[in-house]
């Protein structure tokens, strides 16, 4: 499969960010970058690795790519995961790629090689921690996984939720109140799976069909990833819509929660030697 090399997203990446005004989500550099280079569905839609981690190929070498330009020093990244340039990056900047590999290499002192995919060999993986968290997820028993699920919700905003899976009921695995400002609801159902591989277009319309009528709005989880053709259904035209939440997204709500997951900041002192120049 033609998947593009880490480093030959680079570009790509810094491109994206420019037309996103200078900054963006790991998600929005992702569509950016594939709407650029035209990246068919099954480049798209291929894992990393199903049974370690939550990540398509794509989004696993984008962030090789967004660790390297990082490195660097083009890009910065906050707490909250928003990417944007740093000042050394000049608008319109091309780079020499074999620069910033051989630059980054320089700096931490590690071997050149790579694997046959063209992943690098130097630094920790940045996205390691995603993997063992994946795992740890795929390893709950189905009880800890509802429980999770419903920790999740409630976390980011829903009320009376309850897990109501049962044999025949659609497809539909629970159902919670979304409150607006005090002022609004939205009655939402859910449906939460623990898959290693894809979920396609079919399994979106089975769940569409089991929810009509019975809410405003549908939630689709998994561990796994969603097809092209499946984020398209969910999103189609005067069809009742439903929002999607892959494993990467997963990883990624469990992380910003702080839910099973520890963040430390580690502190970068540098001296400004220019700055003893002007005493």
């Amino acid at each position: 499969m033609n998947i593009p090399k880490f480093y030959e997203l680079m570009q790509p990446v810094l491109t994206v960010i420019e037309e996103l005004g200078g900054s963006g989500t790991n998600q929005e550099i992702a569509e950016g970058v594939i709407l650029c280079l035209n990246l068919p569905d099954d480049v798209v839609s291929h894992p990393h690795n199903p049974d370690k981690s939550s990540q398509t190929e794509v989004e696993y070498r984008l962030a090789w790519a967004r660790t390297y330009l990082k490195n660097y020093g083009l890009l910065e990244n906050s707490e909250k995961g928003v990417w944007a340039f740093s000042e050394r990056y000049q608008r319109g900047m091309q780079i020499e790629v074999n620069e910033v590999l051989q630059t980054v290499r320089a700096k931490f002192k590690k071997s050149k090689k790579e694997d046959a995919n063209g992943t690098p060999e130097i630094v920790a993986d940045p996205e390691s921690w995603r993997e063992e968290l994946h795992q740890t997820i795929l390893a709950l028993d189905p009880s800890a996984f509802e429980r999770l699920t419903k920790r999740i919700l409630r976390e980011v905003g829903f009320v009376q939720v309850e897990v109501t899976g049962q044999s025949g009921d659609g497809g539909i695995d629970g159902k919670g109140i979304v409150k607006m400002q005090e002022v609004l609801s939205y009655h939402v159902v859910f449906q939460c799976k623990r898959y290693k591989g894809s979920v396609g277009a079919g399994a979106i319309r089975d769940f569409r069909g089991a929810m009509v009528g019975r809410a405003d709005k549908g939630l689709f989880i998994t561990t796994g990833i969603f097809t092209r053709d499946a984020e398209k259904e969910a999103s189609r035209d005067g069809a009742s819509p439903i929002d999607l939440i892959n494993g990467e997204s997963l990883v990624n709500m469990l992380k910003k929660l702080r839910l099973g997951v520890n963040v430390r900041m580690v502190e970068e002192v540098e001296v400004d030697s220019g700055w003893f120049e002007k005493i």
